[in-house]
């Protein structure tokens, strides 16, 4: 049965730390820290507890106009293009160092704006400073080429920026996603408008801080919070945007999509998935149900690329099923401030999804194993973890995401057949293979339609490894080296050195 813990009224938890978050936040345009110029605030709550803690300054189309015209200023003025690249990143760095400074504020709005535990926090605060560090080491490695057209003629290459850079980032992970994009954004020479997400946007506004902090040129950064019907969709059609990167939900994707074809604009699209991972017979099952519970658990699941479906062979199904449910009913439920295994979902919509998609896979004949429903009897957006068996590859809960902390578990009799169910659904972002046979991991991984296969653990990539998506997972790479090419485009120039 899993395990609920209760807020205690610790000291230095529930009322100390909520009264330490400031309660009204304004947008950052131009360099400086204004209201919503319609005058109106969007209440930010704690999703481990419904309650109210801190207001945003609502951002209107009005605003996007000035924050676009302030990003607008900065690029054309060659602010960042007149650095050289190596100077960019010391800047990068500058603000990384910034951010240590305000990492237990940082730490404390992700617990209680996002549901995050303080440990996920800081690791996140850490994610983001290796980011900044890993592309500012980037910034003066970025190089053209020269080619050789024979006597008389000099031609070469040169990366330039896009311009004024639209970035639209989600809820589960603002802070790092935020970061890394914004980063890559500055070091090639672009300037950002950046929509922080109406239901975890503080973290991002303590990002805007250290950027001021560190000396980023003004309009260089803008940051503002708004809905996405209206303020995030004026942002996407903006005629004086050239670029947009955005990471959330297929649907949303395909309207920034559109807005973006009637400029022709380029995207980088990140745009969740259904990961499957296939366990193959000779696996290590203890492990396997570590880094499995660990793929779908982690923050309830809320993560684009979660190990939502395990695809496992029949020979060890029983088994490997009976210690994922040992996994999720020892994990602690409760408010990540209080130091719970696992937080709440980010809101009553996002609950009411997950658990309604649960109903669907019990009357579709999947076997529920454990959860299935939210925690009664206590606030806040609670799920159990759960755990579906007998699922079978045409149900909706092994084809559709539920951003939640719910796998399901596929059997399959022959390597062919789980190839075809870890391919077998719209989405491509993940995937994962656990086997002791390099051979056979080594043939699964080169089968599997998805931007990244981990092999004998989930998410063994990192800042350095690039990330994206293939199918409706999206297009266009963040992390590694692979990102900065989404934020440059090839200028060529040929120049005739003789008559």
């Amino acid at each position: 049965m899993t395990r609920v813990e209760n807020r205690a009224g610790k000291p230095g938890t529930m009322g100390d730390t909520v009264t330490s978050i400031r309660p009204y936040w304004k947008n950052f345009i131009g360099g400086e820290w204004v209201d919503g110029t319609g005058n109106e605030r969007i209440v930010v709550t704690d999703p481990a507890t419904g309650a109210p803690i801190a207001e945003v300054a609502r951002a209107m189309p009005a605003d996007v106009d000035q924050a676009v015209a302030a990003a607008r200023r900065c690029f054309d003025s060659r602010a960042l293009a007149a650095m050289r690249p190596h100077q960019r990143g010391e800047m990068m760095l500058e603000v990384a160092r910034q951010l240590d400074e305000l990492a237990d504020d940082i730490a404390t709005v992700e617990c209680f704006d996002n549901g995050k535990t303080m440990a996920a926090g800081h690791a996140d605060i850490a994610l983001t400073r290796r980011y900044l560090s890993y592309y500012a080491g980037m910034a003066d490695k970025l190089e053209g080429r020269q080619i050789p057209l024979g006597e008389g003629v000099l031609d070469y290459t040169t990366h330039m920026p896009f311009g004024v850079s639209a970035q639209i980032v989600p809820w589960n992970g603002p802070l790092p996603v935020g970061a890394r994009s914004i980063t890559c954004a500055l070091l090639t020479g672009n300037t950002v408008v950046l929509k922080s997400p109406e239901d975890s946007p503080l973290s991002l506004f303590l990002f805007a801080e250290a950027c001021e902090r560190a000396g980023v040129p003004k309009g260089a950064v803008n940051i503002l919070c708004g809905y996405g019907h209206d303020t995030g969709a004026a942002l996407v059609a903006h005629g004086d945007i050239d670029h947009i990167v955005f990471t959330g939900s297929v649907e949303t994707g395909r309207s920034v999509l559109r807005a973006a074809s009637e400029r022709i604009i380029p995207c980088i699209m990140e745009l969740g998935g259904k990961s499957g991972g296939i366990v193959y017979p000779d696996a290590d099952l203890d492990r396997v149900a570590k880094s499995a519970a660990r793929a779908i658990f982690h923050h309830a699941g809320q993560i684009c690329s979660a190990g939502s479906r395990l695809i496992v062979h029949r020979s060890i199904h029983d088994d490997l099923v009976a210690r994922l449910k040992g996994e999720a009913e020892t994990r602690t439920i409760g408010p990540g401030i209080d130091g719970c295994d696992m937080g709440p979902l980010i809101s009553a919509r996002q609950l009411d999804r997950v658990e309604s998609l649960c109903r669907v896979g019990v009357e579709e004949g999947a076997t529920l194993v454990t959860g299935g429903s939210r925690l009664a009897g206590r606030p806040g957006h609670f799920m159990a973890p759960t755990l579906f068996s007998g699922v079978r590859p045409e149900m909706r809960i092994a084809r559709e995401e539920f951003f939640g902390p719910v796998l399901v578990v596929l059997p399959f009799d022959t390597p062919d057949e789980a190839i075809a169910i870890a391919n077998g659904t719209d989405y491509g972002l993940a995937a994962g293979v656990y086997t002791n046979d390099l051979r056979l991991a080594h043939w699964t991984a080169d089968r599997l339609v998805a931007g990244q296969v981990y092999v004998n653990d989930w998410w063994t990539g990192g800042v350095e490894t690039p990330f994206g998506g293939t199918k409706r997972s999206g297009y266009g790479r963040e992390k590694g080296q692979e990102a900065l090419l989404g934020y440059v485009q090839t200028k060529n120039v040929g120049i005739r050195l003789s008559p």
